[in-house]
């Protein structure tokens, strides 16, 4: 990557909702520049522009990370099921044991254990851990200084 394409990285990383106007001002790259790298990797480097949310502002009180083994000829179901599940925010494909981990936001205890319990009865699981998150300590915070590719 060029020094230009790390600038606009880290600024996006930064704040995704800044103009490139101020982008550009802070980094000396012109504005022209920056819109041609954004356009030519929307999609590549950069998968969506997205919001952070603090689910429980919203109600959403209950949070579980989940790592689950199923039996090999039902994961693509398992699959497409947690992708298409409203309660799903992150799916991720794991390895050492595990097929797939999900982080999964809920109201509350009750429909999380409803979700779970549904769940376990469509598709046949060999090994699961369920951990509840408490707290955020830092989230999606790679890349907010150049520092890091040095």
């Amino acid at each position: 990557m060029k020094k230009s394409d790390i600038l606009l990285t880290v600024s996006l990383r930064k704040d995704a909702r800044t103009s490139l106007t101020n982008i550009a001002r802070k980094t000396n790259i012109p504005i022209s520049t920056l819109y041609e790298k954004l356009k030519a990797q929307r999609g590549v480097l950069f998968k969506k522009f997205t919001a952070i949310l603090d689910f429980n502002c919203l109600g959403f009180v209950t949070r579980i990370n989940v790592v689950l083994k199923t039996v090999i000829g039902k994961r693509e179901g398992m699959l497409n099921y947690l992708v298409s599940h409203p309660n799903i925010n992150n799916v991720y494909r794991i390895n050492n044991g595990y097929d797939f981990q999900f982080e999964a936001v809920f109201r509350n205890l009750k429909s999380q254990e409803d979700f779970m319990e549904e769940f376990e009865s469509l598709f046949p699981i060999k090994k699961k851990e369920v951990f509840y998150v408490i707290d955020d300590i830092k989230r999606e915070g790679f890349l907010e200084e150049c520092d890091v590719l040095n």
